[in-house]
C-alpha cells in the first residue's frame, strides 16, 4: 500500500509489507531472482520486493536534505549505515527519526538472517519536513527503543480494547521519548502526533480534537470494517479528518489497525526533487552541486549496501562513536 497523501507538515510515507522467504548465506532472498528489475524491484511478485538492492533486500546508499525520515519497524530488522560514519540495527517495534539537514548519505538494508524460516518485514517509512530555519542543521539521528515507546489502552464500555502507540505527540497523560532537538515535532506549537492504533473486533475509542488549524490523516491499513465519526470507511484508505473536533472510532468484527499523522503546517514552500526538499529551485541546484563536491561526508563503508554481522544484536553506534543497545 501507498505511497500515500500527506498533509503539511509530513512529505511521504509509505508502508512496506514484505514476506520475505528463508535467507540465504549473504541475507538475501533464499529465492530466484529471475524476472525480477534487479535494482528496481517494487512489483510485489510472490509478496516481496528488493526495492534497489540486488543482493539483499533494501534500499543501498542515497542522499538526503531539507526534511527528516521517522522509520517504523513492526516486523523484521533494517541496518542502517551513513555517510557520518554511524550504524545501526534495528525492528521489532523500534523507531528511528532521522534529522537529514544540511545533507547526509545512508543506506537502509534488509538482512534475511534467518536461514529456516521465512522473513517477514513490515515498516512506515515516514518524511517530515523540516522549516527553512533548520533544513541546514547539522545530521542527527535518534532511537527509540522499542521498550522506551508508550503505549496508551483505552476500553469501552463493553472491555474492548484500542492500543495506541505513542511515536510522538502525547495521549492525555501518555508522552513519547523527544524527538530530535532541531525536528519540527520538537516546536512546542506544532501538535506533531504520530500514533499507530490497534483497535479489538468491536472497539469504540474516541479520537480527541487537536489544535485549530492542525492537519490529521488517519490511514486505514489492516482490517475489514470501520466507521469513523458515523461513516462507513473502506479497507486500505486514507481519511482527512477535522483535527479540532473529536471523531468516534467504531471497528468491525476484525482487528483493525490505523496511523494517524498529525500535525500544523509549516505553511512553506516546497520543492522537491527526488531525495532533497528545499524551499526554492536553487537552493535544490545547490544541494545537487554540494552532494557533487562533497558527498555529504563521503562513504566510508566498503560497498554501497552494507549488512552487520549474522550474530549482531540490535543496536546504534552515534557518530560520535558512543553505541547503545535496548535493554
Amino acid at each position: 500500500m501507498g505511497p500515500w497523501r500527506t498533509p503539511d507538515p509530513f512529505l511521504f510515507c509509505v508502508h512496506h509489507d514484505d514476506r520475505y522467504p528463508a535467507g540465504n548465506e549473504r541475507f538475501g532472498p533464499a529465492a530466484p531472482l529471475t524476472g525480477r528489475d534487479i535494482g528496481q524491484d517494487f512489483g510485489g511478485r510472490d509478496g516481496w520486493n528488493m526495492y534497489h538492492g540486488t543482493v539483499v533486500p533494501g534500499f543501498p546508499q542515497h542522499p538526503h536534505r531539507g526534511f527528516e525520515t521517522v522509520t517504523i519497524v513492526r516486523n523484521g530488522l533494517i541496518d542502517h549505515s551513513d555517510s557520518l560514519g554511524a550504524a545501526a540495527r534495528f525492528g521489532g517495534g523500534d523507531v528511528q527519526w532521522l534529522t537529514a539537514g544540511s545533507g547526509i548519505n545512508h543506506s537502509e538494508m534488509f538482512p534475511l538472517l534467518r536461514a529456516d524460516t521465512p522473513n517477514p518485514l513490515e515498516l512506515f517509512q515516514i518524511w517530515l519536513n523540516l522549516p527553512r530555519a533548520n533544513k541546514h542543521v547539522a545530521p542527527h539521528f535518534s532511537m527509540l527503543w522499542n521498550h522506551v515507546i508508550p503505549r496508551h489502552v483505552a476500553k469501552d464500555e463493553a472491555g474492548r480494547a484500542t492500543e495506541i502507540t505513542v511515536v510522538a505527540g502525547r495521549v492525555g497523560d501518555v508522552k513519547p521519548p523527544p524527538p530530535p532537538p532541531k525536528s519540527w515535532a520538537a516546536q512546542a506549537d506544532s501538535d506533531v502526533a504520530i500514533w499507530t492504533l490497534k483497535l479489538e473486533p468491536g472497539a469504540r475509542w474516541t479520537l480527541p480534537a487537536a489544535a485549530r488549524g492542525t492537519h490529521r490523516m488517519l490511514y486505514f491499513f489492516r482490517g475489514s470494517a470501520l466507521r469513523v465519526g458515523g461513516r462507513d470507511i473502506p479497507p486500505s484508505r486514507a481519511i482527512e479528518l477535522r483535527a479540532d473536533l473529536d471523531v468516534a472510532l467504531e471497528n468491525g468484527a476484525d482487528e483493525t489497525e490505523l496511523l494517524m499523522l498529525q500535525g500544523r503546517p509549516i505553511g512553506e514552500p516546497v520543492v522537491q526533487y527526488g531525495p532533497f526538499v528545499m524551499n526554492t529551485r536553487q537552493e535544490i541546484q545547490q544541494a545537487f552541486a554540494d552532494y557533487q563536491r562533497t558527498g555529504f561526508g563521503g562513504w566510508p563503508w566498503p560497498n554501497p549496501d552494507p549488512v552487520h554481522g549474522r550474530e549482531e544484536g540490535r543496536f546504534a553506534r552515534h557518530a560520535d562513536g558512543h553505541t547503545e543497545r535496548p535493554a
